[in-house]
């Protein structure tokens, strides 16, 4: 292995982003790419989290994002409504895309640049030129289909306004109250400064087809039903997978010499869809693995991660399960309002992908939100 060549990290989202910022600060001597189709990092998301969501080594990198935090968080359903005094966070990729630009070189970073073909020692650009590395790690998001994994679909809209909220420190996290529409629907309202605030229409639904303008009037009445008006800053649209089953071995074969992260390697919450927990831990012991850092040890590496990490979500597959086999889409809601009965600690927990045996049996105690019997056949996969 040539040790002047670089490790290339092609996709500039969460996890590659997070991976090349942690490996610039802590492997310097370690020559780094990060490639990215788009034009700026992050594309045009917005991350958000609880405290107990970020890992102690990484509170530095959160920092560093300088996200938005809110003291208090509500979710309202049909059926309940509660508050929270337990903060929530978010950042958008505008900080991402700073962080980035602030740590790297800029011969460490490459934008608007299309890979063609990755290989352990070396990428293909769209254009034909071939750059050659120490290693290769793949952390693009899902390529395509992705026939080995059965999956349902968290999909949504945000429209940033020009707006203010009567209670700019609370954060409204998850309002089912709305009409239920193609599968599990609810909104978040998120002050993002004093003059902007950002609405967004979210739906868990059996595929991923996304009517963008569809969805994006049903923003605007949300917002208009809130008092929220004002000029639209921004738009975001994402679609998340949300993990059912599957297998793990066809998803990713032994031997596969590419390292991934991210979507593209299945590290992501089985049923929240989300990656930022995951993009910092595995950004982190990326960066503290020994050695030159050569193709085989992180591919190697980066299958070992995600395999552990699929036996740690078999009790959330589970829960996937009971939520798109065993309920109608628009009683999916009951569901959600039953979870949100726990206490704080247990609702931190889960969303961290962290629940002990105590939770798990506690998640399923109580009134079955769905029927029993609807409840066993999704189980036993009938």
């Amino acid at each position: 292995m040539n040790e002047n060549l670089p490790v290339v990290i092609v996709g500039g989202g969460l996890a590659g982003a997070l991976a090349a910022v942690r490996l610039a600060q802590r492997r310097p001597d370690v020559p780094l790419l990060l490639i990215e189709a788009g034009d700026a990092i992050g594309g045009n998301h917005t991350w958000s989290f609880f405290d107990s969501d970020v890992p102690p080594a990484t509170r530095d990198l959160i920092a560093a994002l300088q996200p938005v935090r809110w003291a208090r968080h509500a979710v309202r359903f049909t059926t309940r409504t509660r508050e929270f005094d337990a903060p929530y966070n978010a950042f958008g990729a505008a900080a991402l895309n700073d962080l980035v630009r602030a740590t790297l070189l800029p011969e460490q970073l490459r934008l608007e640049t299309r890979v063609k073909h990755l290989a352990p020692d070396h990428v293909v650009l769209s254009g034909g030129e071939r750059i050659a590395a120490r290693a290769v790690i793949d952390a693009r998001g899902p390529q395509g289909d992705v026939p080995a994994l059965e999956l349902g679909w968290q999909k949504f809209v945000g429209i940033e306004f020009a707006a203010t909220v009567p209670d700019p420190d609370r954060a409204v996290v998850m309002d089912a109250s709305v009409p239920q529409i193609d599968g599990y629907r609810f909104v978040y309202v998120l002050p993002m400064a004093a003059d902007r605030v950002l609405v967004e229409d979210t739906y868990y639904a059996d595929d991923a087809a996304l009517d963008i303008d569809a969805v994006s009037a049903r923003v605007r009445e949300q917002a208009a039903q809130r008092g929220i008006a004002g000029a639209e800053l921004r738009r975001e649209v994402g679609v998340l997978p949300i993990l059912i089953g599957g297998d793990p071995q066809a998803f990713w074969p032994a031997g596969d010499p590419v390292a991934r992260l991210g979507l593209a390697g299945g590290f992501f919450h089985a049923t929240t869809g989300y990656s930022l927990r995951l993009a910092l831990r595995m950004a982190e012991e990326l960066a503290g693995l020994p050695g030159p850092l050569d193709g085989p040890q992180l591919a190697a590496w980066s299958r070992a991660r995600f395999l552990q990490h699929w036996g740690e979500m078999g009790f959330f597959r589970m829960l996937n399960r009971m939520l798109f086999r065993a309920a109608a889409p628009a009683e999916r809601h009951r569901i959600f309002a039953h979870f949100y009965r726990l206490d704080e600690d247990r609702i931190a927990r889960f969303y961290a992908g962290e629940s002990t045996w105590g939770d798990k049996l506690r998640i399923l105690s109580g009134k079955p939100p769905v029927s029993v019997s609807a409840a066993i056949k999704a189980l036993i996969g009938r």
